[in-house]
């Protein structure tokens, strides 16, 4: 994640919005909203890419894929948090790290296929790392809201 924001100017943003709401969208289709041939379009998304500004992904939901258990855990810490969150984004159960103030020092979403899964990574993979003092684990009952079309503001 870049420190500092990306300097867009309100195409690119509009191409972003555009691809927001469908990444399947043509660019030939983006380039009749945003005004752009569809070869500008390719080169800007493409820009837009290699930046780190954007990427384009399909997004599953994790139950119908067989991952029935997802988790955010709390992890409290001592010493340094980023080399303990750089060891938590090896994980592979591990989707999303952030590091927060307050009562955690790191937040970890987790992707399991059950249980004992869950149980595995939590023991296994998380509580072993050096500098973990601590984890609460608040399992998912029922996603139900999850969108990613927040724009570029």
């Amino acid at each position: 994640m870049s420190e500092q924001p990306a300097s867009l100017d309100p195409v690119s943003k509009q191409i972003i919005e555009q691809l927001q709401e469908d990444g399947r969208r043509s660019y030939a289709a983006i380039g009749k909203v945003v005004g752009l041939s569809e070869a500008a379009v390719r080169q800007r998304v493409q820009k837009l890419i290699d930046t780190g500004v954007t990427q384009i992904v399909a997004v599953t939901d994790p139950v119908q894929v067989g991952f029935s258990r997802q988790a955010m855990v709390g992890i409290r810490c001592s010493g340094d948090v980023t080399e303990i969150a750089a060891r938590l984004a090896d994980v592979d159960a591990i989707d999303y790290v952030v590091l927060t103030a307050g009562a955690y020092d790191i937040l970890a979403e987790i992707v399991c296929e059950n249980d004992d899964h869950l149980l595995t990574v939590l023991n296994k993979e998380i509580r072993t790392i050096p500098g973990v003092l601590g984890t609460e684990t608040m399992v998912y009952l029922k996603l139900v809201k999850q969108q990613y079309d927040w724009g570029t503001r």
